[in-house]
């Protein structure tokens, strides 16, 4: 196997840098390459099917062009070209050709409130109502409850069902570290209940945590994708199926989804002891005014 171009390219082994990567890079790259590695780039799709001799002749280069170019990027020949860019390509295609190409603050702004927009309605319509109510009951009836989430996104859900179930009187602590998740599950008492975030799915740490607890008899929620791994090991899953698009710019929309699933959990959980979320919310509210705001017109803690 050759040495790698020039540019920091390496072979397309374990910890190398992916093809998709490589050919957008042009440096080093000789007139020809550049085109070839543009063809490639144009129909991905085509390039992994395609004969040596085809892609040679779409790029308007000869087959041994195409050869010496894999060579180059650290294949081994031909055949291990197209291999490692049908893996390469299977997870970097849209990172080549985002979907939007909004790019003022009008543009953006409309961008983000209509996906965010978007991820509601479909949220809403989809919504599980029998998983949300089993869910509710389960958490107003725990006496300790703990909110397990990992990455940006869960790790906040989790953060965020802490923050709005304590004030309703419940006992609930959050982690996003796995092991201390584990720790939790197999240190659970009856009585607890434990909730845990997947945007994907597949978080195998969140799985393992939730095969533990089943095992002990601890009850368990999930808000993730129907059929999913964790949604397979969780007692009660909430499923939220949001389709990602093609504009790796903008931050997923998926957040405002399960946030509004945490809003309505809460809110059943409100309303399963009135009294109780009464007094305990007037009485934060009542500190907040006394010490902080003055007056009632403002968010309650937030």
């Amino acid at each position: 196997m050759t040495a790698p171009m020039d540019g920091g390219r390496a072979p397309t082994g374990v910890g190398a840098p992916d093809l998709i990567a490589a050919l957008t890079n042009e440096t080093g790259l000789s007139s020809l390459e550049r085109k070839l590695a543009a063809s490639i780039l144009g129909d991905v799709d085509f390039a992994t099917n395609a004969s040596i001799t085809e892609i040679a002749a779409r790029a308007g280069v000869s087959p041994p062009t195409v050869t010496r170019f894999c060579r180059r990027l650290g294949c081994a020949s031909f055949s291990d070209f197209k291999v490692q860019l049908a893996k390469s390509a299977f997870v970097g295609l849209r990172y080549l050709h985002p979907e939007s190409v909004t790019s003022t603050p009008a543009e953006v702004a409309e961008d983000i409130v209509t996906k965010a927009q978007s991820a509601l309605f479909e949220m809403h319509r989809a919504l599980d109502l029998g998983a949300l109510s089993a869910a509710a009951d389960l958490l107003a009836g725990a006496e300790m409850i703990h909110a397990f989430g990992s990455g940006g996104g869960s790790s906040m859900v989790a953060n965020e069902l802490q923050n709005r179930l304590f004030r309703l009187g419940l006992r609930i602590s959050s982690s996003s570290d796995h092991g201390v998740n584990l720790m939790q599950a197999a240190a659970a008492d009856p009585g607890t209940v434990v909730i845990g975030s997947s945007f994907s799915g597949r978080n195998q740490e969140l799985v393992r945590c939730l095969d533990l607890l089943r095992e002990r008899a601890i009850p368990t929620i999930a808000l993730t994708r129907s059929g999913s791994p964790v949604a397979e090991a969780a007692e009660i899953a909430i499923p939220i199926d949001l389709p990602e698009g093609q504009n790796i710019f903008r931050p997923t929309s998926t957040r405002y989804a399960y946030l509004a699933a945490i809003d309505i959990l809460a809110n059943l959980v409100a309303y399963a002891d009135r009294d109780r979320s009464l007094r305990l919310l007037r009485g934060i509210k009542e500190q907040l005014i006394r010490h902080r705001d003055g007056d009632d017109r403002q968010s309650l803690g937030d």
